[in-house]
């Protein structure tokens, strides 16, 4: 017998006729608890994001500001019409890929945030449009209600359809795989704008 063997064997000797441990208690996570805006504002900033905030009925007038400048502006197909009123640009909805590379950026809204790592969660819901219209304009900007603020990952899980394809975003693209040298833009938009809105 070899080594291996025989200490399988002591192995089944020793489990014989025990009881199967019980499973261990799931945790209670309250979907509804609320995060903290400015702590997710302070991780935003952390991953070199530019934080913007709204007040109640500010909204469109701040996108107006992040958004001057912007030519051609990409949506979803149900964005808001009203958060486009101060933008003065030309606005493609639901563009295909080819047109993506011609937009100066990305406007969408979020599903959820995690106050806690400073994350964004896209999927696909209300605003937010396909995974593409995220990925390959070089600038995107987000709108996030305080209302989506989650304070952990575990209470942000809770409220995501367990089946949708979810999109984790901290910050802008980057990388440091080549020589640990910071680069960004390789698998994302180069900027993110986050515009924090109280509802």
């Amino acid at each position: 017998m070899s080594a291996r063997e025989e200490i399988l064997a002591r192995l089944r000797g020793a489990l014989d006729g025990a009881a199967e441990a019980p499973a261990p208690p799931r945790p209670v996570v309250d979907a509804r608890a609320q995060g903290d805006p400015e702590l997710m504002a302070g991780r935003l900033r952390d991953y070199k994001a530019v934080v913007h905030r709204a007040g109640p009925g500010e909204l469109a007038a701040v996108l107006g500001g992040v958004l001057a400048g912007v030519g051609v502006l990409a949506v979803p197909p149900d964005l808001p019409e009203a958060w486009l009123s101060a933008h003065s640009g030309r606005v493609l909805r639901d563009p295909d890929v080819a047109a993506l590379d011609t937009v100066d950026a990305v406007l969408t809204g979020a599903a959820v945030a995690v106050a806690e790592t400073g994350t964004i969660v896209l999927d696909a819901g209300p605003a937010q449009g396909r995974r593409a219209l995220t990925l390959v304009p070089d600038r995107h900007v987000c709108v996030l209600f305080t209302r989506q603020i989650a304070p952990g990952v575990a209470q942000a899980l809770a409220r995501l359809r367990p089946t949708a394809p979810l999109t984790w975003i901290s910050g802008p693209s980057a990388t440091s795989d080549i020589e640990l040298s910071r680069v960004e833009g390789v698998h994302g938009p180069r900027r993110l704008d986050v515009v924090i809105a109280e509802y």
